[in-house]
């Protein structure tokens, strides 16, 4: 069979699979519809929080970070894992043992009722800007493995999120999780397995990143390394960010991940506070079966799109011989070739030579093609694509839809809604909100990775400075940890803004203030955060006796 068809088969039994565990699972209560009511398993919490963590930016653009970035892609898998240890050390056990439904609803206990409709505001408005990267990873799939144009791709997504989230809210949602990284991570590794051996002969990734090439002495990354000198490239294995920037992108992404919503309540599900801790162990665990392999995929898809491209003497194919991927990703304009010289030959360089020009987004979902695998295993990563962008967009798309119900209709305006009420408002909430989500993923603002970046950023210098106030500075009053968030959070989006939408020919290290580039910023507006915070506190009243109290029952062993 061709791709197309298996890639069909594929998604449509993953899909039946996800449509099935939602009916099974449905909510009948708002603490199923929000939280599952608190009864899930630490290891199958971990399985759907890892699932709910590796998004479309994990599974599908991390690879092609890496490829075109080299050694300098680490802070990203540092960053990103980093942030799950303090979840585990600072935030979730408190947050859990508050027993609240959302973020939200912690700052309200804490800081007051005004609180919450602040809370509110960045949660929505992050978790839309996170969102937008995973819709968009969905048009991506079903763009190039069933032909279809990417707006239509996106429209499929949100069906079949529609029904899962709607029907089964955080119930149905977790086990669909569950089955989803079993989905996503299968179709992740066995590629990479393949073309590990198919290049050096090493079944595992993490043994042929470091291993010699087929029939060759040659180290593959010292290959790497030469061919990324001779065409114009970076050298893979060596640094060229400055350091300070490489600092502050991995503290973003650190504080950021702490501080997203969408990631602080998948440990709400569990029934203890140990047992949140626990599932962040076993979540560890999960994301570093994936995490370990990556920069394998990317360095193998560096060194086969060279060859592909440019050909063993490196002089370029014939036009008329190019490879069957780069026509297949040609066709949705996320690959796209210039004959700059007129000699009819494809030339894929660093320099003034290049001709071809690479949408990153593509490198993962184009590797089984590039490595000549079977049509069934290219078709297979399709199903893993759209599993890890869908169980990240259904898990913000109700911790969206969760905050506007609960927090911003219940508990501020409609308070003697009954449950049947809430339950069904929660439901409308997710329809909307999957409205909205489709939109973003058919208009994105930027590259999936940079809207991720984005969507970190902020919350590094929003969110996470205020819980760590919550939960460990006993005395601060909302009125200086509101101003801390409002700086940290206007400096960043500004910030971001300017050099991302606004002047992009500016978006250079000798533009950037103290050489931090976009995304790495929000660890700056976190600091200006902190620091707005911590003066004012002593020109504000402390916090009432009562969040005091509350605060120091919270960090009771």
């Amino acid at each position: 069979m061709d791709i197309q068809t298996w890639a069909f088969v594929f998604i449509a039994s993953s899909f039946t699979l996800y449509l099935i565990i939602a009916v099974w699972a449905k909510a009948h209560t708002t603490a199923d519809f929000y939280i599952a009511s608190g009864r899930i398993h630490p290891l199958t919490n971990g399985m759907a929080g890892a699932a709910n963590w590796m998004s479309a930016a994990s599974f599908i653009s991390l690879a092609g970070m890496i490829s075109l970035m080299g050694y300098d892609s680490s802070v990203y898998l540092m960053g990103w894992t980093g942030g799950f240890v303090l979840l585990a050390l600072l935030l979730a056990p408190y947050l859990k043992q508050l027993g609240e439904y959302t973020v939200a609803g912690f700052f309200a206990r804490r800081f007051g009722a005004s609180a919450r409709i602040v809370a509110v505001v960045f949660t929505v408005f992050i978790s839309f800007v996170y969102v937008a990267g995973q819709m968009r990873g969905v048009g991506l799939v079903f763009a190039r493995f069933l032909d279809v144009d990417i707006s239509l791709g996106v429209l499929l997504g949100m069906i079949i999120v529609f029904v899962y989230a709607v029907w089964g809210g955080m119930k149905g949602i977790t086990y669909t999780q569950v089955a989803q990284y079993c989905v996503l991570i299968f179709a992740f590794l066995l590629p990479a397995f393949f073309t590990s051996f198919s290049l050096t002969g090493h079944w595992l990734p993490q043994l042929g990143l470091g291993a010699s090439l087929n029939d060759s002495n040659v180290y593959l990354l010292d290959k790497l390394d030469a061919l990324s000198v001779e065409l114009g490239f970076s050298r893979f294995t060596e640094s060229h960010q400055v350091i300070l920037d490489r600092i502050s992108i991995a503290a973003a992404l650190m504080m950021g991940t702490a501080g997203l919503p969408h990631v602080i309540t998948r440990f709400f599900t569990v029934a203890r506070v140990k047992d949140a801790r626990i599932s962040i162990a076993y979540a560890l665990v999960f994301i570093a079966l994936l995490y370990s392999v990556a920069p394998a995929v990317g360095a193998f898809a560096k060194v086969n799109i060279i060859q592909s491209i440019n050909g063993s003497e490196l002089l370029g194919v014939a036009m008329e011989h190019q490879p069957t991927w780069l026509e297949n990703w040609q066709q949705l304009s996320l690959v796209s070739w210039f004959d700059n010289n007129g000699d009819q030959r494809l030339f894929y360089s660093g320099d003034l030579r290049n001709e071809v020009f690479i949408n990153q987004d593509i490198v993962m979902l184009a590797s089984p093609e590039l490595a000549d695998l079977p049509n069934w295993v290219v078709a297979l990563l399709a199903a893993g694509g759209l599993a890890a962008a869908l169980s990240t967009a259904a898990g913000l798309v109700l911790v969206i839809s969760s905050t506007l119900a609960h927090d911003l209709i219940k508990q501020t305006y409609a308070k003697n809604l009954s449950e049947r009420q809430e339950l069904k408002i929660a439901r409308i909430s997710v329809v909307l909100v999957i409205v909205a989500a489709g939109y973003l993923g058919v208009r994105p603002p930027a590259l999936v990775t940079e809207v991720v970046a984005i969507a970190f950023g902020l919350a590094a210098s929003t969110l996470f400075p205020a819980l760590i106030f919550g939960i460990f500075v006993r005395r601060i009053a909302w009125p200086a940890v509101l101003a801390g968030m409002l700086v940290g959070f206007g400096f960043s989006l500004f910030y971001i803004v300017f050099f991302k939408f606004l002047a992009v020919q500016y978006n250079h290290v000798d533009y950037w203030l103290f050489g931090i580039s976009p995304e790495g910023i929000g660890s700056l507006g976190m600091l200006l955060n902190f620091s707005t915070a911590w003066l004012l506190q002593y020109k504000c009243k402390p916090a009432p006796l009562s969040a005091q109290t509350m605060v120091l029952r919270l960090r009771r062993p």
